[in-house]
């Protein structure tokens, strides 16, 4: 039923994309996405000191799984430069044959190295200006996320309702749609907009094996779509998180015309990774999409995958009566 332009290009079973999320996709989660249909996807940029890291978490994936899986790329300003080039012909060398950037439009050396190694290429942005301009530099793919999406938002607060049918409308490669896809509800309505697919964050970090702390799924699981917000704005850098203490501290410092020093205690990798280690929920941050108050359970990712698109199926049929 749900076989699309998108699942002929990447060869899953169903047009869906695991989120990439700095330090949570660990290989076990990113091959467990794979396992159940949809398309895992590696974090390169949780491996910044060690390509042999790298690597093996290439490896790892490749054991726990026979289905395809994909490298994400940074392009996302970081305190430390990376390597994107590096990262793409190791993952050549290793037989990946997916790469997803994200971020700023990727620069030209990083492009001529995934065309020049024959891999498929898929862009993330927010914005159909970026869609338009990563298939003219020949991306084979887009994903385009609305204002509700968990993280990244850009500037444009444009909803997934308008910005996916008008990035469809704009270019002619296959278009993933996300912002506050959460279930098989929401997936339908992003694919009856004409998307390829659909692309699956918060909803697969509120999943067992997702290694993000209990008490911060806990606490997630009790938020609405009321507690969640855009900050980071006034640096050129607007995600959508959930709005814990840290949240609101920056979200205050922004508004009293507070520098990116100001905000770095609060907005760091570090505070969030200790929340996600120690379950410390008012350690740090974590993206959140809108889509947080539609979730009432964890439970395992093919369990989600499959009801998704149980679900989708279900008011598909209904619809068609």
């Amino acid at each position: 039923m749900f076989d699309t332009p998108l699942t002929e290009l990447i060869g899953t079973e169903y047009p869906i994309l695991g989120g990439t999320m700095m330090d949570l996709s660990t290989p076990p989660f990113v091959a467990a996405t794979s396992e159940a249909g949809a398309l895992g996807i590696i974090a390169s940029a949780m491996y910044p000191d060690s390509y042999k890291d790298y690597r093996d978490a290439i490896h790892q994936v490749r054991n726990a799984t026979d289905k395809p899986f994909a490298v994400n790329i940074n392009l996302f300003p970081m305190m430390r430069k990376l390597d994107n080039v590096k990262y793409v012909d190791i993952a050549a060398e290793e037989d990946v044959r997916i790469i997803e950037t994200s971020g700023f439009a990727p620069p030209e050396d990083v492009v001529s190295a995934i065309k020049g190694h024959g891999m498929i290429w898929l862009h993330k942005c927010v914005g159909v200006r970026y869609a338009c301009k990563a298939e003219s530099m020949g991306a084979d793919g887009v994903t385009i996320v609305g204002y509700e999406n968990g993280g990244a938002t850009g500037n444009l607060n444009v909803a997934t309702l308008i910005l996916v049918p008008s990035t469809i409308d704009a270019v002619k490669v296959p278009v993933i749609g996300g912002g506050g896809v959460v279930d098989g509800r929401t997936m339908l309505a992003v694919l009856s907009l004409g998307a390829a697919g659909v692309i699956v964050g918060t909803r697969l970090m509120l999943s067992e094996e997702c290694p993000l702390h209990r008490n911060v799924k806990e606490a997630l699981l009790s938020a609405t779509e009321l507690d969640t917000d855009v900050i980071m704005r006034s640096v050129g850098f607007a995600h959508r998180i959930w709005m814990n203490t840290p949240a609101r501290k920056i979200a205050e410092i922004e508004e009293s015309k507070g520098n990116l020093e100001d905000l770095l205690p609060l907005a760091s990798g570090w505070a969030a990774k200790k929340m996600y280690e120690m379950g410390d929920t008012e350690a740090g941050t974590v993206s959140c999409s809108q889509g947080v108050g539609l979730i009432h359970d964890i439970k395992p990712v093919r369990k989600i995958i499959a009801d998704m698109v149980s679900e989708a199926g279900r008011i598909h049929e209904a619809l068609a009566l």
